[in-house]
Formats: C-alpha cells, structure tokens, sequence
C-alpha cells in the first residue's frame, strides 16, 4: 500500500552532522547552536502555511510539549500512539501504521502532510511515502544520540532539488524521490 497520489507527504527535519536528531536522551538543546535572532528564513514557515496535519510519533510530542509555547497552534496534530493520550491543544491520537493512517487522511480531504519525529520518519521512508526530504545540518558532532537513517531502512534514490547555506552555519538539502 503506498500514498494516494494527491497526497504531499514533507520531512523537514534538523540533523547533526553525524546524522542525529536528538541527543540520547531525546534533548534537542544542541539546536541553539543555530537560532538566530531575527530566525534565519529555512523555509519552515512557509511549509507550515502550506501544511494541512502534523503526523508525529508520541516520543516527539512530549518533547514539543516541554517547549515555552506550543509550536503547532492552528494545526492539526495527530500523535501516533499505543499509549493513552491527553489532548492538550487539540491533538488526536491514532493507531496502527503511518499508511493506513494516510490513507484514511486523504480520504478526509488532506493534500499535505508533515511528518514529524525519528520513528514516524522512517516508517514513512519504509513505506516509500514521502515526496519531499528537506534535511537541514547543524554544524556539530553529537557523536551519539537518536539516528534517522537506520541499517533497516530499504535502499532508496533521491533527486537533489535545492540546497542552501545559511550564515549561521546551517546547511540545507531539499530532495524528491528519484
């Protein structure tokens, strides 16, 4: 089972250079390194304005809830989840996989979908279901932590699209499916 045609499946993510996402214990402090004040423009309010739901895995929803403020106002969220979930801002919950989870989406009308988080991300790239990979690296060594790309993730070809340096150090590829 793969994605409906219509639907835009987006991974934008921030990485270490040696490919982590988090820290092993699932701290994302390490990704100051690169704010800016005014924020660098990466493209990730515009990909938000475009965005019809957040998939994200339960890991990445308590870490978004540890933040100031919620950073997903005015979204739909679904937390993909074998735990209970309290909603907070809205938030649903779902079970079972990313595709049957993007099916059902598409068929209520969704066109764009961000997913969100370490596990949900591969799942996705198990499934051969994203359409667009923005990867941005942060110029630092973790030299452990959350890794995106596992051994268990199938071989997969990729079209570079774009790709920016910021002054802040950042590095950016956007990449589609070959």
């Amino acid at each position: 089972m793969s994605s409906p045609p219509a639907l835009r499946v987006s991974v934008f993510l921030g990485l270490s250079l040696d490919g982590h996402l988090a820290r092993a214990d699932h701290r994302l402090d390490w990704l100051d390194l690169v704010r800016t004040d005014p924020p660098e423009d990466t493209g990730y309010t515009e990909l938000m304005t475009s965005v019809d739901v957040l998939v994200m895995g339960r890991r990445t929803y308590d870490t978004a809830l540890t933040f100031e403020s919620w950073p997903f106002t005015g979204k739909r969220v679904v937390v993909l989840t074998h735990r209970p979930l309290s909603s907070r801002h809205g938030e649903e919950s779902a079970r079972g996989d990313l595709e049957g989870l993007l099916h059902r989406l598409a068929r209520e009308g969704c066109r764009h979908v961000y997913l969100d988080g370490g596990d949900v991300v591969r799942q996705g790239l198990r499934a051969d279901v994203v359409t667009d990979l923005t990867l941005s690296w942060v110029p630092t060594v973790l030299g452990a932590g959350v890794a995106l790309f596992t051994p268990d993730l199938p071989e997969r070809a990729w079209r570079l699209v774009r790709s920016r340096a910021f002054p802040s150090g950042l590095l950016q590829a956007t990449y589609e499916p070959r």
